[in-house]
């Protein structure tokens, strides 16, 4: 597949072999395939996931219970992202990390395709394992295919790798949903199985196109890290086997026993990652502003996860019991309407990415704040907008498949003012000391806003109700507004930052 996608290259003397995969070097194909499968089976399992645990034929969960595991299983892939980078950097290497990472995700699926309500969970645990593992090194490996930041052709092969992603995200509910909730919701899992297999045979075979650096350890772990770590390490696993067994042989055990330590760590460990970085007594007086205004931006993007998230669990729930999922008369699985964000991407990236251009050449370019500002308005405009389709449910009747559209719509569009500028904003004031980590230090933001839907789903708050879904959307506006209010202020704290 990678090689029908080649060409020579378009210009001459710009670094890399020469044959390119679309203009750019070979290695991409490997690594876009690679994510765009490893999306197909993580999206595609997601999409299955909330309504399996309801499902009368999979788990039997109540809705709260099955949104506090959905939320969790989120929380934990995006806090596993900063260990996951530090095996790529002290111990595997990006390339070993990734390899090790697919084939762990891809057992990850195989053990949820089994029957056995047993192995559902562990199942679950290695595809977040895998996922975090993957995730952190996949990017640092599509970078390294370059010579240096300056090359030309370093920005547009983000966008290839990009669309990569979106594209697995794109087929996945319509596959493997469709197979899950229409044939069997073992096999649906299993065809995730099958789109990580080809993922990790493909990177296999194309990983001599990678940087060879990729296949480097950065900073190896010194004899005296090493042991202290497998210590640390075994001390905790230990201490979890005995704290489980005794609670299992006493009969106490419940799920909670699992779901709420898991959720609490997904809250505390973003704010004791943040407090620690803004307290370094080695940063400079610069640093320190920046990284004070950057928590405006990182408790702001929590709010934002914490509901954009919501899209595969309440609103997926929601879909299930109380929508009309019909186009016309023709009916089609619930799982589809997570296709809707990935396609919307697809189609408005190139538009906002024309819009900032044309505007900047005119001086007319919202700022960062601005932007961070707007999506959040927009993403509590969405749930303003649920209210409609939970009336008419509460009425008795169905609401239209068009109203979780017009959902999906806001959101795409506020993810698109906030995200890459969240990215972006994270790079940019990064502290000299933590380049490397600002990354993780943002993807704690979307673990702590799904650790909050988690406790709330714990502590027996029904996501579903008018109130809540008002309450939240508020919460929103409010923190745009505020954002929008004090952006004199934290653009003082940004310094040169804009």
């Amino acid at each position: 597949m990678a090689s029908s996608l080649t060409k020579d290259s378009v210009a001459p003397g710009i670094p890399g072999p020469e044959k390119t995969f679309l203009g750019h070097p070979r290695g991409l194909a490997t690594l876009f395939l690679t994510e765009m499968w490893e999306r197909f089976s993580y999206y595609g399992m997601r999409a299955l996931l909330p309504l399996y645990l309801v499902a009368p034929g999979g788990l039997g969960l109540s809705l709260g219970t099955a949104t506090a595991v959905y939320s969790v299983y989120l929380s934990l892939v995006y806090l596993l992202t900063m260990p996951g980078g530090w095996f790529g950097d002290r111990v595997w290497g990006p390339r070993k990390t990734v390899a090790i990472a697919a084939a762990v995700i891809m057992l990850g699926h195989l053990t949820l395709a089994l029957p056995a309500a047993g192995t559902f969970y562990a199942g679950l645990g290695l595809v977040a394992v895998g996922s975090g593992l993957l995730k952190a090194n996949i990017s640092t490996m599509v970078g390294q295919l370059y010579d240096g930041p300056d090359d030309p052709r370093r920005d547009g092969g983000f966008t290839v790798f990009y669309m990569g992603i979106n594209l697995g995200a794109f087929a996945a509910p319509l596959v493997i949903g469709t197979v899950g909730e229409s044939v069997n919701w073992h096999l649906g899992f299993a065809l995730a199985a099958l789109g990580m297999a080809l993922g990790v045979t493909q990177f296999l075979i194309g990983s001599r196109h990678l940087a060879p650096r990729s296949g480097v350890v950065p900073k190896p772990l010194t004899a005296r890290e090493r042991t202290t770590t497998l210590r640390k390490a075994a001390f905790w696993a230990v201490l979890a086997a005995v704290s489980y067994t005794i609670l299992g042989l006493s009969g106490h055990y419940t799920l909670n026993w699992i779901l709420v330590p898991l959720t609490l760590l997904g809250v505390i460990i973003p704010v004791l990652v943040l407090t620690r970085i803004r307290r370094d007594p080695e940063l400079d007086t610069s640093e320190r502003s920046k990284m004070a205004a950057y928590v405006w931006f990182f408790v702001a993007a929590a709010v934002f996860w914490m509901i954009y998230d919501q899209g595969g669990s309440t609103l997926a729930l929601f879909a299930d019991s109380s929508t009309d999922n019909t186009v016309l008369g023709w009916g089609f699985p619930v799982s589809w309407y997570q296709s809707v964000n990935p396609v919307l991407i697809m189609a408005l990236a190139p538009v906002f990415a024309f819009v900032w251009l044309a505007l900047n050449r005119r001086g007319r370019e919202p700022s960062t704040i601005v932007k961070f500002s707007f999506g959040l308005v927009l993403i509590g405009v969405s749930f303003l907008l649920f209210l409609a389709p939970l009336a008419i449910a509460g009425s008795g009747a169905q609401a239209a498949a068009a109203w979780m559209v017009a959902i999906y719509f806001v959101q795409t569009v506020a993810e698109l003012l906030l995200s890459p500028v969240g990215l972006s904003v994270t790079t940019k004031m990064a502290p000299a000391k933590y380049a490397s980590q600002m990354m993780g230090v943002w993807f704690l933001a979307v673990t702590a806003g799904d650790a909050t839907t988690g406790l709330l789903s714990l502590a027996g708050v029904d996501l579903n109700t008018s109130g809540v879904v008002a309450a939240e959307a508020v919460l929103a506006l409010a923190a745009g507004a505020a954002i929008g209010m004090y952006r004199k202020r934290v653009r003082a704290l940004m310094g040169d930052v804009r």
